[in-house]
């Protein structure tokens, strides 16, 4: 997974918020306050047909998790094309900056619930397990990737 995204720079201390948009589901991770290890937070459940709800819940998430940047998942196709997921990302990073004030920044995560699934077979997380965890866990590689990738180049 890359860590290349577009959007504001982000703060070089203090939590980071991944968030991996889901249509049912989002998963949150958090990164401690030095952006060394990003940790699985919590799903929140939202509406499929109404964004607003997903926007409240997710800005009260960051105040409640003391965010000082969001970093959200940008899902493009394999191709590298933008479809109607990556478009409700961009809307989403842009309903939430204007509400938190929040530096916020878009990365691709073509690969981050594939990982995040990996890594819960890995640990030998029973399927039903899997499904409701799937998505924090895919925060936290979508997160993870941009702290590392942070670390070897500060200007990223």
């Amino acid at each position: 997974m890359s860590a290349a995204g577009f959007g504001d720079p982000l703060p070089t201390t203090g939590r980071l918020l991944g968030i991996d948009l889901g249509e049912v589901r989002v998963g949150l991770a958090l990164s401690d306050p030095g952006q060394v290890v990003a940790s699985p937070v919590e799903t929140l459940h939202v509406p499929r047909d109404r964004d607003g709800p997903a926007i409240d819940a997710l800005a009260d998430a960051a105040v409640r998790l003391e965010a000082a940047a969001l970093v959200i998942g940008y899902p493009r196709r394999l191709d590298g094309r933008e479809g109607a997921p990556a478009q409700r990302a961009k809307r989403f990073a842009d309903a939430l900056r204007e509400r938190t004030g929040l530096p916020t920044r878009l990365i691709d995560e073509r690969f981050s619930t594939v990982e995040a699934e990996r890594v819960l077979l890995d640990a030998d997380v029973s399927r039903r397990d899997r499904k409701s965890s799937v998505d924090r866990v895919a925060a936290s590689v979508l997160l993870q990737t941009v702290l590392e990738s942070q670390r070897r180049d500060p200007a990223s």
